[in-house]
Order: C-alpha cells, then structure tokens, then sequence
C-alpha cells in the first residue's frame, strides 16, 4: 500500500514537471537567437528524461538518454559549440528539476529512504546524461578532425594539369602512410580522368626521402603505368639522391631530374 501511494506520488511529480516543460525549455536565454531555438528541443527531450527518472526505473530511458547525447553531440559540433555549453545545459536543468523534487519531497512529507531513493535515481541519470554528452562529442569532435585533415591532406597532394597530356603533382612536406594512400588515389583518379599520358612527380618540398616514402612512390609508378601513364619525377636534391643511393633503390627505369623545369622541357619533347 505504501508503495503504491509513494508511485502515485512520483507520478505527481512527474506530470509537474512535464507541465512546465516547455516553460522551462525558454529560462536559459543565450544571445544568438538562432543558436537558442536549436537548443530548446533537445531541452525539452532533455527535461522529459528528467521527469520520466523519477517516476520510473525503466532501463529504457537510459537508452533514450544514449540517442539524446549523440544528438546533442552532433548539433553541438554542427554549430561549433564547445562540450561546456551541454556541460551547463544538464547542470541548469539538473538544479530546476531537482528543487522541485526537493519542494514535493517536503509537502508530501517523503521519508528520508524513499527521498533518498528518488534522488539517487535522478543523479544517475545525471550522471548518464554526462557521460553519453562528453563521449558522443568527443567522437563527433575527433571524427570532424580527421575529416578535416583528410581534406587538407587531399588539398595538399593536387594534380596540376599543364597541358592536355601532361600533370604535375607537387609534393609538399612529409609522406606517412595516409598521405601516401591520398597520393595513390588523386594520381589514379585524376590521371585517368584527365586522360594523361605524363605525369611528372615533384619531390622537392619533401623533406626526407625513406625507404617507406620510396616504396610508396614506386608502387604509384606501377600503378600508373598499368593505365598507360608515364612518370617522372623531379626535384631530386643531392641528399634525396644520397639517400636513395644509400638505400640501394633501383631507378634504372624511372626517368629523373633535379628540377621541376628540367621534367617539364623533357616530358614536352617526348611527349
């Protein structure tokens, strides 16, 4: 009987809160008009996760409670928001809704262990909230990052078309692994789009010349080759040759110059 009565009571509670909802969603005022109404929907989603915690102990809201945080996460990457904004979201409304459990707590005179038990249900929630917020906008964030830096990466390894037949690719700064694999696909996809028969390589601006930065042009060559396509390449520096001499790399059948200009007389002689 007493459980009964004490669910009737956090049903009360519950329907309170859910009343003013809406209400509530408008308090935390922001001076971009725009940004304010992106806000107040995922505020109320937020708010009714809140109530539902108090009258329910269903595992259900914290998987709601999991979609809301990438929700929010994503709109605040949409926006470049930082996380603190969420931070503060859940606080604000943490505060609202707690001191009106507190207020019925008091005028429904709660017993000590059944105010304890609603409120430690609430904090879990909380805490949840945090937890889903900070890890999906960290996910989000990272992954805008490398998307971000995959497009610099692709910017930076173009294919310059200088005549109908001939391209230039002009390698700028350190070749690791996923600029190499960017270097594959532009000079395949672009190689062939253009329709080439030449497309010179420049290695000047590349600072060190290894054996894992060889192996990747090599396999470049070949792979042009198989569409037909010539390579040259140029801006061989006296320490990239050293150090390709020191290697024990073979470039008897790669045609090479010290100067992008040198490449570029030659490619439209043979060409």
């Amino acid at each position: 009987m007493e459980s009964l009565l004490l669910d009737k009571k956090l049903k009360h509670i519950t329907d309170l809160i859910l009343e003013k909802k809406e209400e509530f969603s408008k308090q935390k005022q922001y001076e971009e008009k725009d940004i304010q109404q992106q806000l107040e929907p995922w505020r109320v989603h937020l708010i009714q996760i809140y109530a539902d915690s108090v009258s329910t102990n269903d595992t259900k809201n914290f998987e709601v409670l999991e979609e809301w945080g990438r929700e929010v996460a994503n709109l605040l990457v949409a926006l470049q928001l930082p996380l603190d904004v969420a931070l503060e979201e859940i606080s604000y409304y943490r505060n609202i809704i707690g001191e009106i459990i507190k207020e019925e707590a008091k005028a429904e005179t709660f017993t000590f262990d059944a105010f304890y038990q609603v409120i430690s249900r609430f904090n879990v929630v909380v805490d949840k909230a945090v937890h889903w917020v900070s890890k999906s906008y960290m996910t989000d964030f990272a992954n805008k990052i490398q998307s971000a830096r995959y497009a610099i990466d692709e910017l930076s390894i173009p294919v310059v078309r200088i005549t109908k037949e001939i391209g230039v690719i002009p390698l700028v700064g350190d070749l690791d692994t996923n600029r190499a694999q960017i270097l594959m696909e532009n000079a395949l996809q672009h190689g062939s789009e253009y329709k080439l028969n030449w497309l010179i390589i420049d290695l000047y601006a590349v600072p060190i010349i290894d054996t894992m930065v060889a192996d990747q042009i090599f396999k470049v060559i070949s792979a042009l080759r198989l569409l037909g396509i010539q390579v040259v390449l140029s801006g061989i520096r006296a320490e990239i040759a050293q150090t390709m001499v020191n290697l024990g790399l073979d470039l008897a059948d790669i045609t090479t110059f010290s100067s992008l200009h040198q490449a570029v007389e030659y490619v439209n002689q043979a060409d």
